[in-house]
């Protein structure tokens, strides 16, 4: 696999580009994980709130044993401290929601805001990245194979801007066909330069 061209400066472009790449996507994941742990310190209400029902309930139940045992009065005066409990269960339940809720929005907010500057990162470096990768990768294995000058001024022809193409030979393709050999090597120059091949 080849991942950086054989041409200094154009190397040097591409780990510039690798490294702030990196650095941006870093950089996003660490926002998003900020993000997420600010938005979900809201959920300590929720946990206050959960607390809060389940001590009350707890203390509403133990009240309602404690009456409950007095002889004579005691189911009936335990009753609306039975009642009192099951609203702790409620506070209890609705503070978990909260956090629930909290919990959520913290991960959609992280999410949301590391992936889209990831996203058009990698939109914007990746793909380019890994078509020039696949692009000398193969293009290294074909020389290796034998590919002829010959076959890389016709790909020149086919992959180059028609104006590089140009600079090269009014009428490159004319002089292709006749086998003009510093043509074609002109050519097959730009084909591996482009893929960032140095010419042997």
């Amino acid at each position: 696999m080849k991942l950086y061209s054989d041409f200094a400066a154009q190397r040097v472009r591409q780990m510039t580009a690798d490294v702030i790449a990196l650095a941006l996507i870093t950089v996003s994941i660490a926002t998003g994980i900020i993000v997420f742990s600010t938005v979900n310190q809201l959920a300590q209400f929720g946990v206050q709130m959960q607390n809060a029902g389940t001590d009350f309930r707890t203390s509403m139940t133990d009240v309602g044993d404690r009456l409950g045992g007095v002889p004579l009065i005691g189911e009936g005066i335990s009753a609306p401290f039975d009642t009192a409990s099951s609203a702790g269960n409620t506070l209890a339940a609705a503070g978990q929601t909260q956090q629930d809720l909290v919990l959520q929005a913290a991960i959609a907010l992280g999410v949301g805001v590391a992936a889209l500057p990831i996203l058009i990162v990698l939109l914007v470096w990746l793909i380019p990245r890994l078509r020039f990768i696949s692009r000398a990768t193969r293009t290294r294995a074909l020389l290796r194979a034998g590919l002829t000058t010959d076959l890389l001024a016709l790909r020149a022809l086919t992959h180059q801007n028609v104006r590089t193409i140009a600079k090269v030979d009014a009428d490159a393709v004319s002089a292709w066909r006749r086998g003009d050999p510093a043509v074609m090597q002109r050519l097959a120059g730009l084909e591996l330069r482009s893929v960032g091949i140095r010419a042997r």
